[in-house]
Formats: structure tokens, C-alpha cells, sequence
């Protein structure tokens, strides 16, 4: 395996993660109360976007851990692994601009989307690097 490969993996799992960390946001974020305050499309709208994420990174974790070799040897591969680059480092920017709390639970999912970043953009770079050189 690769190095490019490898990190691949790790990002399929890191999109795993989320998934299951999005899962839990009903309970984590008391949803069932909290979203009541808000009107009906606001609730509606709040749980399709996380349902919808869910289903981005439960695809981008499948993909990543079952299409590998495809994500850093393929043009489509390396537009992807740019797409969800874009996408982490989109997010952690987007902390600094709606979620101003000093608070090490936010510092450290700064950091996780960074991470997420990092672990897409870096087999992309390796990618390619090699299809350059061919």
C-alpha cells in the first residue's frame, strides 16, 4: 500500500466518523427541544442538511475504503479527493466566520476539519505528482 493509499484510508475513516458523529447530533444537541423553537421549515431544514451530510461522508468513507487505488490513480480519483479537500477546508474556515466560541470542543473540531483537509489534499498532491511524472 501506498502512502497515498494509506491516507486515503484514514480519510475514508475520518469521513466514517463523522457520519457517526452526525448520527448523534439529535441526542447530543437535544434536538427534539431544541429545535421546537424554531419554526417548522427552520427544524425541517436543519435535519435534512445533517441527514444529507450523513450521506456524504457514509459515501465518501465507503468509497474511500472500497475504491482506494481509483481515488489517487484516476483523474476522477484525484477531483474527488480535491472536492472533499475543498469541502474540510470550507468547513474550518466556516468555524471561524459562524462559530466564534472559545471552547476546546470547538478548537478541537477545527482541528478535525483540518485534519479532514489535510488527509484528502495529501494523497491528491501525491496523485498527482506521480501522474505528472508518468
Amino acid at each position: 500500500m501506498t502512502t497515498a493509499e494509506l491516507l486515503v484510508r484514514l480519510a475514508g475513516i475520518h469521513s466514517l466518523a463523522f457520519a457517526a458523529f452526525h448520527l448523534a447530533f439529535w441526542r447530543l444537541f437535544g434536538w427534539k427541544h431544541e429545535l421546537a423553537r424554531v419554526s417548522a421549515a427552520n427544524r425541517a431544514i436543519m435535519q435534512i442538511l445533517n441527514l444529507r451530510v450523513i450521506y456524504v461522508f457514509f459515501g465518501m468513507g465507503v468509497i474511500a475504503l472500497t475504491f482506494t487505488a481509483d481515488l489517487v490513480d484516476t483523474r476522477l480519483g484525484l477531483v474527488l479527493l480535491c472536492f472533499m479537500a475543498l469541502f474540510w477546508l470550507g468547513r474550518a474556515i466556516e468555524q471561524f466566520v459562524f462559530l466564534r466560541i472559545n471552547d476546546w470542543r470547538v478548537h478541537l473540531l477545527t482541528g478535525l476539519f483540518v485534519l479532514g483537509a489535510a488527509l484528502h489534499a495529501m494523497p491528491m498532491w501525491l496523485g498527482f505528482m506521480r501522474a505528472i511524472s508518468r
